[in-house]
């Protein structure tokens, strides 16, 4: 299974392109669709939402992570693999939080690139193919080179801001594990807790873990974003109590 998480959009032709490559190079391979939605130019956002949704996959998936803002300039592109997934991405930060989360992650640096390669469209022209090798099973170690660690590395404790904003306007955040008694509060609001949208009266605000073990914001019926002004990189403040 190959699976795509990248900041293209879905009303553009990039996504579209990508997934030609991968059938071109990797036929009968599952192809999922994550997100293409991630914060734009965002690594660091998109850091803690892979290293959340990793483990909901099966073993061996192989992630091709797409954030690139540095894309056609010296950054490094990489290969990963940490917590029994394969990763395969710029490194710029973006695969630095699934990496360090994992003391048995090993680290490939991608030294190839194919004949006319697009200076702005890696995620076709580099990282597709390798995704589409590890996945069939063919480990392409003539293109890439063992290195010791990213060079661009995130803290891999949690990101006490909103790192991503759904179509429902629920605001994710990259704090994990907050006990139902911990008192939350963004943009100048304070959140209770309830265990899901229904507990809640409409149009109220709370605060909740969601299905991929994240502090999530929301509105009952309604967006949390828009009542709140929250926007990606607003900060969290959340107080554990004893």
């Amino acid at each position: 299974m190959i699976v795509l998480f990248t900041d293209f959009g879905t009303r553009d032709p990039y996504v579209g392109q990508v997934k030609a490559r991968l059938a071109e190079q990797a036929p009968g391979q599952q192809v999922v669709d994550l997100l293409h939605e991630a914060p734009d130019y965002n690594p660091h956002a998109g850091a803690h939402l892979i290293a959340a949704f990793a483990p909901v996959f099966p073993p061996g998936c192989t992630f091709l992570a797409v954030v690139d803002p540095g894309v056609g300039t010296p950054r490094g592109a990489v290969v990963v693999l940490a917590g029994g997934h394969w990763f395969v991405g710029p490194d710029n930060g973006l695969l630095s939080v699934i990496a360090a989360r994992h003391a048995d992650s090993k680290v490939w640096r991608i030294t190839w690139a194919p004949a006319g390669v697009s200076s702005t469209f890696h995620g076709r022209d580099v990282f597709a193919p390798i995704a589409a090798a590890i996945a069939r099973g063919e480990f392409p170690t003539d293109k890439l080179t063992p290195i010791d660690t990213l060079e661009v590395e995130f803290d891999a404790g949690d990101l006490a801001r909103v790192i991503y904003i759904d179509h429902f306007g629920n605001a994710w955040t990259g704090v994990r594990g907050v006990p139902a008694g911990a008192r939350v509060s963004a943009a100048g609001e304070w959140f209770k807790h309830a265990e899901s949208f229904g507990r809640v009266g409409k149009g109220e605000g709370f605060w909740f873990i969601n299905s991929v073990g994240l502090l999530e914001l929301a509105v009952n019926r309604g967006s949390a974003a828009a009542a709140y002004g929250l926007v990606v990189g607003a900060p969290v403040l959340v107080q554990r109590l004893n």
